[in-house]
């Protein structure tokens, strides 16, 4: 299953993100659990596009469901990022903890940064399933 979603670069577009991707792996048998990891770490990316994807007022979310995981890819056009922190800032700081949080709720997180063209952060996750969503799953992973 893949879908791609071209959005405002404005907060009211993560809701809408959610929305798509949360049901998408529900309809499947995606564990409540592996569903909200994946949420909270797609509208992460997504507040960062929404706040440093300028001067490009879109940014995109393509997502493949299959092969028991999930990939995402967030997409903006921003001045793209200056470097990846590698540790949480101090507690006083409002900002900087979104990446951090990404990296601690998915398998595997890469950044294609072109410093003045943008950003792409590519998340990956491997799915759990429910019990009883075993036999639909399969079936429709096959035919992926």
């Amino acid at each position: 299953m893949e879908f791609s979603l071209a959005l405002p670069r404005q907060a009211v577009g993560i809701p809408m993100v959610r929305r798509a991707l949360g049901d998408s792996l529900r309809s499947l048998g995606v564990t409540e659990d592996c569903v909200a990891d994946i949420l909270l770490a797609v509208t992460e990316a997504c507040a960062n596009a929404v706040r440093h994807g300028g001067p490009a007022n879109r940014y995109e979310v393509e997502t493949a469901i299959g092969h028991g995981r999930c990939d995402v890819r967030i997409i903006d056009r921003g001045q793209g990022l200056v470097r990846v922190p590698e540790h949480y800032p101090p507690i006083d700081v409002e900002n900087g903890r979104g990446l951090l949080i990404m990296q601690a709720v998915v398998d595997e997180i890469s950044f294609d940064i072109t410093p003045g063209r943008g950003t792409v952060v590519h998340l990956r996750k491997h799915l759990d399933w429910d019990d009883d969503a075993a036999c639909f799953r399969d079936r429709v992973l096959a035919a992926v």
